[in-house]
């Protein structure tokens, strides 16, 4: 192996690593939720690994058809994780794939369109809903922190020490490390936390000994797809903030690359991740965009050739079609996924903050659509009941926090940023035929 191969298969290597620990930490998530069995956990994060090195093809292969052409990563977005929970709890995991089918099946046939949508996705809305995902994801890290929901040691004392020694230790690491350690602190205090779990006899490697080390995905794995309203509504929401995420993601990279995108650059990174999201939906993994973690290493390496995303899309495939690497995630214990948890969910509830950090906050109308989306988001989520004597047509819209919040925030949005522009380009356009 020549130097240079060499050191694109260790960039390879590094951007694995820097994504890996979203990749398997959100099936972990989801799949421990919704009641998944060892054996379905181990094939949900063996088949999430696999497809995020798919879809990371699908995205920088550019073809006449789809994919931008860019150095991007594609991942699980975080985004995805509270709805997929609340889908799987009331109607079922079938529920959840129907739903990812048809919202990667929205995306695809708004790829060449969705420009001429994102006006109505700007930073008060995307960030509004951004931030009422990360605080509803809040609940599920203190639940696991205390041991997982219904088990036997809730709350005890080693529990509690072993999920804020995680936390502390992934803080601390993030305080005094820097670039590419820091870039996997959270993954590197999952091992540290299970590490010393194990010394504690409160890990089980049954499920490691008994995966196989190879197998082929299997499409449907867990049914047939069901198709609920509510559900799809909800994801393809979900899918909407991926593709203004995504947005930003391909202007930094084309910047980084000085290179210019048109529209169907945009359009054809936008169907490539609707593709991704179909297949996600159709081999019972996850929807996915692109993750800006590994932007930032893109810039702290400074290499730019696609070859080095090309390598790392390749180990992600490798560990996919490896089991038992998949089955040794699902022995981090519950306590020491919930440490990580709340740095994680914190992170998506600040990232959101953060997409409302470009809102301007002097105009009293943007003030008021985030009171209302976000205190609709919270208040359906947390008094569920708070709309069941209406109509079933109608609890499509309000029976879900994410989505009562979504709507209130894009049609207060479009009430108030939208129509009174419209008004004032026609004012101003009927004061310039008059002089």
């Amino acid at each position: 192996m020549t130097n240079n191969s060499l050191k694109i298969a260790s960039l390879g290597i590094q951007h694995v690593l820097a994504m890996y620990a979203g990749a398997v930490v959100v099936p972990l998530i989801v799949g421990g939720a919704i009641g998944l069995t060892g054996e379905q956990l181990t094939y949900l994060v063996s088949i999430d690994i696999l497809m995020c090195g798919i879809a990371t093809l699908l995205q920088v292969w550019k073809n006449r058809y789809f994919g931008i052409g860019l150095p991007v990563v594609l991942g699980c977005t975080f985004t995805a994780v509270g709805p997929m929970i609340t889908i799987g709890a009331e109607y079922g995991i079938s529920a959840i794939y129907g739903a990812i089918l048809v919202s990667g099946l929205f995306v695809v046939l708004i790829s060449k369109s969705f420009g001429k949508l994102i006006r109505f996705f700007p930073p008060v809305v995307t960030g509004s809903v951004v931030t009422i995902i990360g605080i509803t994801l809040i609940p599920v890290a203190m639940n696991n922190m205390a041991g997982g929901e219904g088990s036997g040691d809730f709350g005890s004392l080693s529990n509690i020490a072993l999920a804020f020694g995680t936390l502390a230790f992934i803080i601390l690491l993030f305080r005094f490390s820097a670039g590419f350690i820091r870039s996997i602190s959270i993954l590197l205090g999952l091992v540290a936390g299970t590490i010393v779990a194990s010394l504690m006899g409160k890990t089980d490697f049954s499920s490691v000994a008994d995966a196989s080390w190879f197998h082929m995905p299997a499409p449907l794995y867990f049914g047939m797809p069901t198709f609920e309203v509510t559900p799809i509504l909800t994801m393809i929401l979900v899918s909407l903030v991926g593709l203004v995420e995504a947005t930003g993601v391909y202007l930094a990279l084309g910047d980084i690359y000085k290179q210019k995108l048109s529209g169907k650059d945009m359009a054809q990174g936008y169907r490539a991740e609707g593709i991704a999201i179909i297949l996600g939906g159709l081999f019972n993994s996850f929807p996915y965009t692109t993750f800006s973690q590994n932007v930032g290493l893109i810039q702290l390496s400074g290499i730019k050739t696609k070859n080095v995303i090309y390598t790392a899309a390749g180990l992600l495939i490798v560990l996919g079609l490896m089991p038992k690497i998949g089955a040794l995630t699902t022995v981090i214990p519950a306590a020491v996924l919930g440490g990580a948890m709340v740095a994680m969910f914190g992170m998506v509830m600040a990232y959101g903050i953060k997409m409302l950090g470009k809102v301007d906050f002097s105009s009293q109308e943007n003030l008021l659509i985030i009171a209302c989306s976000v205190g609709m988001g919270m208040g359906v989520t947390t008094v569920p009941n708070l709309f069941s004597e209406f109509p079933s047509s109608l609890q499509i819209l309000t029976s879900n926090g994410i989505v009562a919040g979504s709507i209130t925030a894009i049609m207060l949005n479009i009430l108030f940023n939208v129509i009174p522009y419209k008004k004032k380009a026609s004012s101003v356009f009927n004061e310039q035929k008059a002089s």
